[in-house]
């Protein structure tokens, strides 16, 4: 027998696996309680040359574009990323004037409220 932990939607279930020889399937085991499951690791710090101020989502939703990229100067109001949530799409905007040091996010990541997608210098 192997035991194995699977993750399904979030949800981790201890599974023990048997194998057979013969064609024979074994009698049905109990289902697996679900364990609680252990939070994702925190994102690594942006990289050295990432700037001082952070463009953060208002809104937890899913990255659709990236309007500015690296080395792009944008003024402040200016769209840097657009976010889709409950069918609406959000514009994350420059919260002052600058140049975009980092993108930190990529078309169809999933970001929570507050995440900080980009910085700026």
């Amino acid at each position: 027998m192997k035991s194995y932990v699977i993750t399904v939607n979030g949800v981790s279930y201890d599974v023990t696996v048997e194998e057979t020889t013969g064609g024979a399937a074994p009698a049905a085991a109990p289902k697996a309680a679900p364990r609680a499951v252990p939070k994702a690791a925190a994102k690594p710090a942006a990289a050295a040359g990432a700037g001082s101020v952070p463009v953060k989502s208002g809104a937890a939703g899913k990255v659709v574009k990236i309007e500015a990229g690296v080395g792009t100067a944008v003024k402040k109001g200016d769209t840097v990323i657009i976010i889709e949530a409950m069918k609406m799409e959000i514009p994350v905007v420059a919260p002052e004037d600058g140049t975009v040091a980092s993108v930190d996010c990529k078309v169809g990541d999933a970001i929570d409220g507050g995440a900080v997608l980009a910085t700026l210098n």
